[in-house]
This record gives structure tokens, sequence and C-alpha cells, in this order.
């Protein structure tokens, strides 16, 4: 169907190129194919961009990293730059689909703090294939007005006090991660029995999870229609925005620190626009409309400088360090293992 629409554009142009004689149109303009999450962009930085550059952006969106992941190795698009979670970017580089980035071209590479280039080692150890976007950890958002008591533990999604009113991710590794950490074991293990213990664990807690959800699971409790929520730390700092009885806690088990970067892919032909766009999402003004568009904790120092007191003081939008002791970066398990995960995240999610 594409390939049909550009014949057609093609055969109108030259229709009109035999009618005017040898009338000019003008270089066709440079464009780049950029990948990403769903509302994970303020719409006006592909303006911006386009406005100082003159390089038009085709932008895509997935829900979920195994989506962003499908869809890429399908080759229906040639994608040039791809934003994806650290797991999954470790699958990609080992998988040789991306290229190196030239950081010495990133004029304002140094807007990155050091802390999240050393997260990024988790997955990429020479920091040589992805440029750090957004991170934060995942934790429990609950209504103070319906809980017992504080939360500080996994305990409270597993042991029936609150059936029906739980909210869990749409997402295999982070549900994994929040079984994991209660039992005791590490997100990346690569041991099928822990694993496995896991999977039980989270069939036996299926009948009191009211839905699985990404985006909307802060929605339902916002709303009242559940009690709590597995979240991202950035959609609990929007949440109590909405609700002030809206608390967010790192379980003391430990959780995930996730870090979403951004990669050039082995099929990116315009590698100085592609630079173009990375150095440009480094900069300060454009971290900060971002920042502001999404309220996830950003990795951007000089952005963080400019915050509020209050805001900087935030955990679910500024997390301290000892609040991550017991997190760990997410990274791609061993093959085997990773199939195995995917055969039984299909078996709990299905009906």
């Amino acid at each position: 169907m594409k390939k049909r629409v550009l014949s057609a554009a093609l055969a109108a142009m030259l229709l009109g190129i035999s009618a005017i004689g040898c009338g000019g149109g003008g270089d066709p303009k440079e464009t780049l194919t950029v990948f990403n999450y769903g509302e994970y962009m303020d719409p006006i930085v592909l303006d911006m961009f386009e406005d100082e550059t003159g390089i038009e952006v085709k932008y895509e969106e997935a829900l979920t990293p195994e989506e962003m992941y499908t869809k890429y190795v399908s080759g229906a698009v040639d994608y040039d730059l791809l934003c994806s979670a650290d797991y999954m970017l470790q699958r990609l580089i080992d998988e040789g689909e991306v290229q190196e980035i030239d950081m010495e071209a990133l004029e304002n590479r140094g807007n990155i703090g050091d802390k999240y280039w050393e997260f990024s080692k988790a997955f990429d150890p020479e920091n040589k294939y992805t440029v750090p976007y957004f991170w934060g950890t995942l934790g429990i958002l609950y209504d103070t007005t319906k809980v017992d008591a504080p939360v500080d533990s996994w305990d409270v999604l597993f042991n029936g006090d609150y059936a029906g009113e739980i909210v869990m991710q749409n997402s295999m590794r982070d549900t994994y991660m929040v079984a994991l950490k209660y039992l005791g074991y590490s997100i990346n293990t690569n041991n099928e029995n822990e694993i496995r213990e896991a999977h039980d664990l989270l069939v036996k807690q299926k009948p009191d999870v009211q839905a699985y959800l990404v985006d909307e699971a802060r929605d339902e409790v916002v709303a009242g229609n559940a009690t709590m929520a597995v979240v991202y730390s950035g959609e609990a700092y929007l949440g109590n925005e909405y609700n002030e009885d809206l608390t967010y806690v790192i379980p003391k088990e430990g959780s995930n620190v996730w870090l979403d970067s951004w990669c050039m892919t082995k099929n990116c032909d315009n590698v100085d626009a592609a630079q173009q766009f990375l150095d440009f999402l480094c900069r300060e003004d454009i971290a900060k409309i971002n920042f502001e568009y999404i309220y996830y904790s950003t990795p951007n120092d000089a952005v963080i400088e400019s915050l509020s007191d209050e805001e900087r003081a935030d955990e679910a939008l500024v997390p301290a360090d000892d609040a991550t002791e017991n997190c760990e970066v997410c990274v791609q398990t061993e093959p085997e293992i990773t199939e195995m995960m995917n055969e039984l995240w299909k078996e709990l999610k299905a009906d």
C-alpha cells in the first residue's frame, strides 16, 4: 500500500513537471523516523526541532518495550532512533541492532548527571550506545483513606486484604519484578525455580487483581476505582497532584530503578541528523519542556537545579539515594529464561 501511495505521488509530481516545464520543486526535507513510548515527549519539542533544523521527524509510539521490540525487528519500518527500557536496550546492543553514538558531538551531554551514566553501565558498559532520557522507580501508589496502616512492603499486594482493589502493571518484567523482590530474589535472576515461584505467587494473586494496566493504572487510583496500583514514580507524582490523599512508596524489599534511554539503530543512515536530535533533547530548555509534560524523574542535572525545593524533596519526582539502596537496574536475562518468562506471562494473562 505504501509503495502505491508513493507511486501515485511520484506520478502526480511528474505530471506537474511536464505541465510547468523546468520549474523546481525544491530539495526534499531531511527526515528522521523516531520510535518512542506513548505520551513520552511533548509534541511541541518535535515542532521546535523541525523549525530549528529543517529536519522532519516521523514519530511513532508503542505501549511497552516488548511491543516496541517486536515492531522494530519486524523490519516494517526503518527506525533511526528509538527510546526503550534498560533491559530491552541491552538486548538490542547484544544483538547488534544499534550503532555507536559520537558522544563528543553532543554539546549538551554534560547536562546529564554522572549518576545516570553510571546507571547506564548496567546495560551499556562503556556508555557508547545510549543516552539517558528519563528514570525513576516502580512502587505502590495508594489511597491513604482506604488502607488500615501506612504501606511499606509488597506484601500488601499479596495478603488478600485488598482483593479486587489492586491494579498491577501490564508489563511482564515489571510484574515479575514485584513478585521476585517480595520473595527476596534478584529482578534479574536466571534461576528457573525462583521465576516459577514468582509465577505461582502471581497466579495465586490474580483473583485479587482488578486489572493489569500501564498508563491507566494511576488513573484508577485517582478516580477511586482502586485502592492501590503498581506505578512508575512519575505517574505517582501526577496522581498526587490530582488527589492529595494518595501516597507513593518504594517497598522496603526494594524495587526496580528503571532508566529509559535513546539509541541509534544500525539502520540509521542520517547519523548527523540523529545526533542533532539527541543533542537537542539534552539541551536544558528542551529537557525542561519534556519534564514538565511527563513529570518523570529527569537525568538532566541542569533541569533538576531549576526545580523548587518542594519539587526536589518529592521522592516520586527526585528519588533519594537511600530510597533506592535495595533497588536494581533491570538487565536482559538469558535467552531461555526470557522465553520461559514470556510463556509464563501469557499463561498468567490468559482468561
